[in-house]
């Protein structure tokens, strides 16, 4: 699950300043071709760059456009290198297909004092990108242009800003070429933290593929002795087990990960989202998967629990722009300490080397009356460190809203039976402001935890995904 953004380079230069300084060590064009070799060697160190060259006339803007639909572009960087004239600028704006648009003025350094020698006074007009991107954002708000954010700054300010814009542009593409399935569809336990699948292909972009629970249990039965043999010696190499976990339990549950996990390649889905809340998962199967991922998951395929395809967008969102693992919780209690437990069942990633991880009964289900009952999942404690929490749901209007914090993840024990968990406090943060924030949003129970902070990311990437953002 591999993010690579791909930014293709609009730099505006001015038709009748090219060829002016004849006289001078440069050329006008030689002066603007130092900044943009300055500015797509910079690109050049987190991202593919695809640069049609410097932009005079409207036929220089209709290649360059031509060019980035034909080189798969995932967002456009469009500045000024001087003053120009509008007529290409207006025409990109007017004409370019639906594209994330960063516009930016990147300020120049000026070696100049006054500018009564030639020299000097062409080395004025090449730096007059600023007269040039004011003049533009002028045509940007005439002709609301969507997707686009503006900015001006130092070089730094402006690579640093692209950088998290480029990232959510990259997944915004991701988004609209993936697949998630829903296995076993929804249940009524609990229908506001359900959003609309449609909804999820319109405004977001990934198809869903229904999956339905037989299906499972037919795959299941194609799954090798050899295959669940194999991976189970795997994580017993690797991880404690309890004694009391059963052999022709922990093989089911195995089986029944790994059948997930061959559906989602047969139907080529990127995030499977699992309703193991629903009775015909456990009638069927006898037990719901604990092993996502298995040892023959190259990390492709993501999975959630309790069918809401929110939180697996969350997930998927931030797999792709951490390339870390993620977790889903629900915040469960806060400690006297006024930290904040955070729990949940189901499958949930176990793979980081950082956290705890131990082979254990589901002892939630442990006296159920499934054929299964008690079948073993991977029980993981969530590692410390800085995390970005996220919460993708729908407003009452149908809106997605993304809603993040960061948080701090303190080192603890297994202590939670039958749940993956952590421990968190909120920087400058009580607790219970946090959580006072999240019920006045009017939110679900179901979050993301991932890796450092991504909020620069997340609000770009809920920007071009005309989402609401709020960041707690």
């Amino acid at each position: 699950m591999k993010l690579n953004s791909r930014v293709g380079l609009l730099p505006i230069a001015c038709s009748r300043f090219k060829g002016m300084g004849k006289e001078t060590p440069k050329l006008y064009e030689e002066r603007i071709q130092s900044r943009l070799d300055a500015i797509t060697m910079r690109t050049k160190q987190f991202s593919e760059v695809v640069n049609p060259g410097q932009v005079y006339t409207r036929d220089d803007v209709r290649q360059a456009m031509d060019l980035f639909f034909n080189e798969k572009v995932d967002c456009v960087f469009a500045f000024f290198l001087s003053w120009s004239e509008d007529f290409a600028w207006i025409r990109f704006l007017r004409d370019m297909y639906p594209i994330p648009v960063f516009y930016a003025h990147v300020i120049p350094e000026i070696t100049y004092t006054n500018t009564e020698e030639e020299d000097a006074f062409i080395e004025y007009l090449s730096t007059g990108g600023l007269v040039g991107a004011l003049e533009g954002s002028g045509s940007i708000a005439r002709l609301k242009r969507p997707m686009l954010y503006a900015k001006s700054g130092s070089i730094d300010d402006i690579m640093h800003e692209l950088e998290g814009f480029a990232k959510a542009a990259a997944v915004r593409t991701n988004l609209r070429n993936c697949n998630f399935g829903l296995l076993n569809s929804f249940n009524e336990v609990m229908w506001s933290t359900y959003v609309d699948p449609f909804a999820v292909f319109a405004e977001i972009g990934p198809e869903i593929r229904f999956i339905d629970v037989t299906r499972l249990e037919d795959a299941a039965q194609e799954v090798s002795d050899k295959r669940v043999e194999n991976c189970i010696q795997k994580l017993l190499q690797k991880y404690e087990s309890r004694p009391d976990v059963e052999m022709e339990h922990f093989r089911a549950s195995m089986r029944c990960s790994l059948a997930m996990e061959d559906i989602a390649r047969k139907e080529h889905i990127s995030m499977m989202v699992l309703n193991d809340v629903a009775a015909p998962l456990y009638s069927r199967m006898g037990l719901r998967p604990g092993f996502y991922p298995t040892p023959e998951n190259d990390g492709s395929i993501a999975a959630v629990p309790e069918g809401d395809l929110g939180v697996g967008l969350a997930v998927y969102i931030m797999k792709l722009l951490t390339q870390g693992h993620v977790n889903i919780i629900e915040p469960a209690y806060v400690n006297t300490d006024g930290s904040l437990m955070v729990v949940h069942a189901g499958p949930n990633d176990y793979t980081d080397e950082q956290g705890k991880t131990i082979i254990a009964r589901d002892i939630r289900f442990a006296r159920s009356k499934w054929k299964h009952a008690g079948a073993p999942f991977a029980w993981f404690v969530i590692p410390s460190g800085i995390k970005t929490i996220v919460h993708i749901s729908q407003t009452k209007d149908g809106t997605f809203k993304l809603i993040a914090t960061v948080a701090q993840a303190h080192e603890i024990e297994h202590t939670l039976a039958s749940y993956t968990h952590g421990k968190l406090t909120f920087p400058s943060k009580k607790t219970s402001d946090v959580m006072t924030a999240l019920l006045q949003e009017g939110v679900t129970q179901h979050y993301a935890v991932s890796p450092g902070n991504s909020i620069n990311e997340l609000r770009h990437l809920a920007a071009l995904l005309h989402m609401e953002f709020h960041e707690i």
